[in-house]
């Protein structure tokens, strides 16, 4: 079957493309907003852009046409946290997700505890395996109302790591990371499974 996105639904474009980008990493991230209220959302639409100086980006869509709270207080404050989901931590992260109002804390929903950062104001996620503390550098309207978003791309100023999870070598343990990956709808990934898959070393002949 073939799709012209520019003659179909968007809402169908995006449940077709969420099906096929997969599976996406989590970038579960807080903020706090111009009163220091915090605020934690999951976005899926997350990737590393580069490593000197480290940046990443997130894409926040909008709700029924509104910004979301998170990119309201990243306007704000310019500054957020990029918490990794693990699977402990997989039930929380789908409270959070929910469409809570503005004045309450998902935090407080979720039975979180906040950790204090070190560069920025918004607090981590205690007992998140890893946590990026970011500044925001670019704010990138993409498409148009009411399906657009917003790109935002971040440097990277603290890398927080649990302490089993750096071998030797400073290589991650993956296994015990257990990140959780976005799939389509709410079906999700772990990345329990894992195996190498070498690329080929071409000679001169």
């Amino acid at each position: 079957m073939q799709f012209d996105p520019a003659h179909i639904d968007p809402q169908l474009a995006y449940k077709l493309l969420a099906s096929v980008v997969v599976p996406r990493p989590i970038a579960w991230t807080s903020t706090i907003d111009p009163d220091g209220r915090p605020n934690l959302a999951p976005f899926s639409f997350f990737m590393m852009i580069t490593s000197s100086p480290p940046h990443v980006a997130i894409s926040i869509g909008a709700r029924d046409g509104e910004e979301k709270d998170t990119l309201r207080n990243i306007r704000a404050t310019g500054e957020l946290v990029i918490n990794t989901v693990s699977v402990p931590q997989q039930q929380e992260m789908a409270i959070t997700s929910a469409d809570w109002p503005e004045t309450i804390s998902e935090f407080d929903v979720a039975g979180l505890q906040l950790e204090p950062s070190v560069s920025v104001r918004p607090p981590r996620v205690a007992g998140a395996p890893a946590s990026l503390e970011c500044r925001s550098q670019h704010i990138l309207p993409v498409g148009g109302a009411p399906y657009g978003a917003h790109l935002v791309i971040c440097e990277v100023l603290q890398i927080h790591l649990r302490d089993d999870l750096v071998q030797p070598n400073n290589r991650i343990d993956l296994h015990a990371l257990q990140a959780v990956g976005r799939l389509t709808g709410d079906w999700y990934c772990s990345t329990d499974e894992q195996y190498e898959l070498r690329k080929p070393i071409l000679r001169n002949t």
